[in-house]
């Protein structure tokens, strides 16, 4: 039996950590995969995942935790207040600043969080016989910078002689070279995804008796490569068809030793794919995909798993842990199998809730095997609702593209959590008056978020400042609260600031901040009460059609369109060029097509942009969804039938009998 402390045989096991701030509710999809592929490569290694960062959440309420884990700033604070005590103040002032807007984190008092993250951490590394392994690793992702520092100072103090690598997302390219300088506990850093370089790590390690004679390893950066000029280089997989599905254990081995009112149902974390297929250039630009995005500095190219491979992992997955909520991680669904993916989830006879992210592109007959499936939610990447900006952005994108899914998922029943980015360095203030005028024919749909552009280390802005009008790049400021000066000048973190016309976007697109705010009470009040009905929806009567606008203080407005002004509508379900519209209805004349168009987008029923027409309203009964069943009786409904005539006289006198 061996003795706590006494030194084992180098590898013989391996410990895997995430720290906090991971999202407490899913286990972490870096350690899964990691623990099951050196699991399958090295059967007799023992490997030990830790999703440590669910412990704190138990300890601390998952409400509060989730809270943090949603703000980088607050995260970064807690454990930064560990490991610089002496900036405290400083650090303070950024926790106070950020949780100025919630009661909760500010009522906990960062003195208070740290105390108690510190007496549950350090009752981990304590209990924890280090010295029995070979090699720690630390996943290292957003939110998670300080934590793991912590983890790792306190570790190798007490452990020395222990392997630590890391790697994640907060690491890419050369700017791995400077973390050695100012962590010299940090033996290697994986650059890129992890399966290869740490097996070949893992391999090297266990023949070698020392680090210095490990040779080379292609997407590992060690302290002697980071002092030389070896570039710093990835090592993947060339399919993810060899992937096992992950290892998600130690997670669920941990949830069960909660008191059953800690217990929960989490989230299984599954990936389709590594990378993004969107990296088209734009024009004579010098970058491809989105110009604000450095979400695949990790990966090369992009990669994706069979449908096959994928349907039976999430099957195998949920029977496993007896869960049915997944959340596929992917920063883009390949488009061409995801009708396969999803028409075979579909299939399983199992009432998922899936989440996605997803292109605007992403046609029609893919979002409803998606929300056959089960998917609930998606994340669109949408960003604007101004084409003008669109094209800044690189997004390959239009904004009647963006109003069709988003139309799309609300006919569907999915819930869009999609973003507008606000405050994009070059962007002007046409874009923000198209963002205006196109806001008002999105108020029937999920309201989007607001976010502020922040400046992503290694992005296409950041490579290329000067075509944004940015004039320098530095690191965040938050940064030089929270780290001491020699850290801060040392390194060049993934969060990055810059000087530019920072002002003036704030000044610019303070009017599409109040607009959101106005939609998201207006569709919230508007969807208040039993029956939630559509904001704008239509019923079909087979030769005319009843469109229901609701609004906001006053009775909803209803339209009647009779033949072929029912038909013209509902060719535009899709959005459709002016010169197709006309090919599909050769026997009305073009001079009576168009002011009917005009009057529709005049009522904001459909939109309009370079000759492409959306009709914008949704049928009340989608296609394979039950009627409603509440009945409406009384003088309330005679007063819509009243309306009902009253404005479809108008468009009869247009269109009357053209079929």
């Amino acid at each position: 039996m061996k003795v706590k402390g006494e030194k084992a045989d180098p590898l013989q096991r391996i410990a895997l950590v995430s720290t906090p701030w991971s999202l407490f509710s899913r286990p972490s999809i870096q350690l899964g995969t990691l623990k099951a592929y050196l699991g399958m490569q090295f059967p007799e290694l023992e490997v030990a995942a830790h999703h440590f960062y669910l412990k704190v959440a138990e300890t601390i309420g998952y409400r509060l935790y989730q809270v943090i884990s949603e703000r980088t700033w607050l995260a970064e604070t807690v454990y930064a207040a560990l490991l610089f005590p002496e900036r405290l103040e400083h650090i303070e002032k950024v926790y106070c600043r950020e949780a100025s807007g919630n009661p909760l984190v500010r009522k906990a008092g960062l003195e208070t969080l740290a105390t108690q993250v510190k007496k549950v951490s350090d009752a981990f590394i304590d209990s924890t016989d280090w010295g029995a392994f070979g090699l720690a690793g630390f996943s290292v992702c957003l939110c998670q910078l300080t934590s793991a520092l912590y983890f790792i100072k306190r570790i190798k103090q007490r452990f020395p002689d222990l392997t630590i690598v890391i790697g994640g997302s907060m690491f890419a390219g050369e700017s791995t070279r400077s973390l050695f300088r100012v962590f010299p506990e940090v033996d290697f850093v994986v650059n890129g995804e992890g399966e290869l370089p740490l097996s070949r790590l893992v391999h090297h390690l266990r023949d070698s008796q020392s680090h210095e004679e490990i040779p080379p390893i292609p997407g590992i950066v060690s302290q002697k490569a980071a002092n030389n000029d070896t570039p710093v280089s990835f090592s993947q997989m060339e399919t993810l068809s060899n992937l096992p599905p992950p290892d998600y254990d130690d997670y669920f081995n941990l949830l069960k030793t909660f008191s059953p009112h800690k217990a929960f149902f989490p989230t299984l974390s599954a990936e389709i794919s590594r990378g993004c297929w969107w990296r088209r250039a734009q024009g004579a630009a010098k970058y491809s995909g989105c110009a604000f995005c450095n979400l695949n500095l990790q990966w090369s190219g992009y990669r994706s798993k069979s449908p096959l491979q994928v349907v039976s992992e999430i099957d195998n997955l949920t029977t496993k842990h007896k869960t049915l909520s997944v959340a596929f991680m992917d920063n883009l669904l390949p488009m061409k199998e995801s009708g396969d993916i999803f028409t075979g989830l579909g299939k399983l006879s199992k009432d998922f809730r899936l989440f996605a992210e997803i292109r605007a592109t992403t046609p029609r007959h893919i979002l409803e095997a998606m929300q056959v499936a089960g998917t609930h939610e998606v994340q669109i990447g949408i960003e604007a609702l101004s084409t003008r900006l669109l094209k800044k952005l690189n997004k390959g994108t239009t904004a009647i593209q963006n109003l069709e899914i988003m139309k799309h998922c609300e006919e569907l029943g999915i819930e869009n959590v999609s973003n507008l980015i606000l405050h994009f360095p070059g962007s002007d203030l046409p874009d923000v008056e198209e963002t205006l005028r196109n806001l008002e024919f999105a108020l029937p749909f999920r309201p989007l978020k607001f976010v502020h552009f922040w400046l992503g280390l290694g992005s296409p802005v950041w490579q290329d400042p000067s075509a944004f009008g940015i004039k320098a790049v530095s690191n965040h400021p938050n940064y030089a609260a929270i780290f001491p000066p020699h850290i801060f000048s040392s390194m060049n973190f993934m969060i990055q600031a810059y000087r530019g016309d920072l002002g003036l976007q704030k000044k610019i697109w303070q009017p599409v901040k109040k607009k959101v705010k106005a939609w998201e009470k207006g569709y919230a009040e508007l969807h208040r009460g039993p029956l939630r009905t559509p904001i704008l929806s239509f019923r079909d009567g087979r030769d005319f059609l009843i469109i229901r606008q609701k609004r906001v203080g006053a009775e909803p407005s209803t339209h009647r369109l009779v033949g072929t002004s029912r038909a013209i509508y509902l060719f535009c379900q899709r959005h459709r060029s002016l010169k197709r519209i006309l090919a599909h209805f050769p026997g009305i004349a073009e001079d009576r097509i168009v002011p009917f168009l005009r009057m529709m987008v005049d009522k904001r029923l459909i939109f309009e942009e370079n000759g492409r027409y959306l009709s914008l309203a949704i049928p009340v009964r989608p296609a394979g969804r039950q009627p409603h069943t509440t009945r409406l009786t009384g003088s309330k409904v005679q007063g819509q039938e009243k309306d009902e005539h009253r404005t479809s006289n108008v468009q009869h006198r247009i269109l009357n009998g053209k079929r």
